[in-house]
């Protein structure tokens, strides 16, 4: 092909994938007929000159949730393609993906149990209302805190009441107390046992990992001592329901987890629907200790924290 037309074909090209401008406006600055445009944008596809490729997202996404399926044996795996690597906005998509979730897999007389923080209100602003019949919904942990800081407890169980036609059970207690004596006093009240036994019966449990980071919003609530959050640091890599655990998953302090209200991490491994929605840079240890404890048999991230959980030996 003589020179002066490679030359059109790869401006003609430029100007419309490059500089997206329209084939009229090719057309007007080139001097030539529209058609003529058309044909040099062909030209320049069939000689091998504009070669287009296609990512389609979702095709990655299935791919990383059955591969994560595999690795970690769950049940489920659902990857959000996220645009921007950054947690209020990992956070709005994940809300959509459980929320949907959620509304599949929710039916007659299920009990879910859901904890507070950002995360869970993000899916509870987006849950839908289903016609459903008998459906309980149970706070697993305490939400009572020591500061101004906001959980976000009455308004996550608010909305799931709303969302499934139920009036939901809160647990009005600390998540975490300063002895074990006051833990079992609080424990031996009836309605507070009833709650609690309630959430041991659920069949779907929603949770998030907490990061083990002096700005999360557990570590703002006023509940460690220093000794608290020195073990911490140099220990854990994330929460569940406020009980810490280590890049396996094993517990990592057994008097602060005595002293913790509300459901136990074991018990999170006998649900129908154990469900751990979380990702971001801050919470990609916890996330992996979270699935090598076994404590959750669906995972909702995204394609970043995916690829990460992916590759991590």
């Amino acid at each position: 092909m003589e020179k002066g037309k490679v030359k059109k074909i790869v401006d003609a090209a430029k100007m419309y994938y490059l500089l997206d401008y329209n084939q009229n406006e090719i057309a007007k600055a080139m001097g030539i007929s529209r058609p003529t445009v058309s044909r040099l944008l062909q030209l320049a596809k069939s000689e091998g000159i504009v070669k287009i490729q296609i990512t389609d997202p979702t095709e990655e996404s299935m791919d990383f949730s059955q591969r994560l399926e595999q690795k970690f044996g769950l049940k489920k795996a659902i990857v959000a393609s996220i645009p921007q690597y950054e947690d209020h906005i990992i956070k709005n998509y994940l809300g959509e993906k459980a929320a949907l979730y959620l509304h599949e897999i929710v039916k007659d007389n299920d009990i879910i149990g859901v904890t507070w923080g950002t995360t869970l209100y993000h899916i509870a602003i987006e849950l839908q209302q289903k016609f459903v019949k008998d459906v309980k919904v149970i706070q697993l942990k305490g939400g009572v805190s020591h500061s101004e800081k906001n959980t976000y407890a009455s308004e996550i169980l608010y909305l799931f009441g709303q969302a499934f036609n139920t009036v939901p059970h809160h647990l009005p207690l600390p998540a975490i107390v300063d002895h074990v004596l006051v833990k079992q006093a609080m424990e031996a009240d009836r309605h507070i046992q009833k709650i609690l036994d309630l959430g041991k019966q659920a069949n779907i449990a929603l949770f998030t990992s907490g990061p083990v980071k002096d700005e999360s919003l557990l570590f703002q609530l006023g509940y460690f001592t220093k000794e608290d959050l020195d073990m911490l640091h140099q220990n854990a890599v994330g929460d569940i329901c406020s009980r810490f655990f280590n890049i396996n998953g094993e517990i990592c302090n057994r008097n602060l987890n005595n002293r913790t209200l509300g459901i136990a991490l074991e018990e999170l491994r006998t649900k129908e629907y154990s469900i751990l929605c979380a990702g971001g840079p801050n919470k990609l240890n916890g996330i992996y200790g979270a699935l090598k404890g076994k404590y959750a048999n669906v995972l909702i991230t995204d394609q970043y924290t995916a690829q990460f959980l992916l590759e991590k030996v």
